[in-house]
């Protein structure tokens, strides 16, 4: 293993079993980092292990570097931490964890949704899931809300994304730190200002998904107007 691989962090992707995680798990992977793929069991964890390693096994590539812990053991274990759970277990997954995301960078990827009206905007009394869970953690842990606009369809695939990323968080370091692992992923990132910005992220994904249904399609976001 080469001295800069040996240097990257190790991620966590709590609730990565679904198809948002796993599929960020498989790209991150392949850039060279150490992936914990997090679940509220470790059966559920292990299971969706089998699932990607047998993905990547059938596209050529190796899943060696990606491991299967329940949520809090996979907190404790990574340098930097993803949330990828629904809406409706953010803030308890969190609470669950707290203790062992001191001093951390938090990947909030969460968009609060309320089915069954999701193409609708309803954001929460926060402002946002993002400021939600900075305003729960602290300022010890670095808050980076992204990935909201980015369809797991798309992630899932093995070629490059068409896509653009907004990322939001009050640490500049951190939201720079969040974007090396969006260009790893094959996407680009923008600083897209504090946390409380990311309630227009959280937004769009509603407004997404309703064009998704019209036009038949799995539609994300390009920033234009630039060199």
């Amino acid at each position: 293993m080469s001295d800069e691989s040996t240097s990257l962090p190790t991620i966590a992707i709590l609730g990565g079993t679904g198809a948002l995680g796993t599929g960020l798990a498989r790209r991150w992977t392949q850039a060279g980092y150490a992936v914990i793929i997090g679940s509220r069991t470790q059966e559920k964890a292990e299971a969706a292990l089998q699932d990607l390693q047998q993905v990547m096994d059938e596209r050529g590539a190796s899943a060696d570097a990606v491991s299967a812990m329940e949520n809090l053991a996979a907190t404790e274990a990574a340098d930097l931490v993803v949330l990828t759970v629904p809406f409706g277990h953010q803030l308890s997954t969190l609470e669950y964890v707290k203790g062992a995301l001191d001093g951390k960078i938090l990947v909030d990827v969460t968009v609060p949704l309320v089915p069954p009206k999701v193409a609708r905007v309803q954001l929460p009394e926060s402002g946002s899931a993002g400021a939600g869970a900075q305003a729960l953690l602290g300022d010890s842990v670095r808050v980076v809300s992204a990935f909201q606009n980015v369809a797991a369809h798309h992630l899932q695939e093995g070629h490059g994304l068409d896509c653009d990323v907004l990322v939001t968080g009050n640490n500049v370091d951190a939201r720079s730190e969040v974007i090396k692992l969006i260009e790893a992923a094959g996407m680009r990132g923008f600083h897209a200002g504090p946390i409380d910005n990311a309630a227009a992220a959280e937004a769009l994904t509603s407004i997404l998904i309703s064009i998704n249904k019209r036009y038949k399609c799995h539609a994300g976001i390009r920033i234009t107007g630039l060199d």
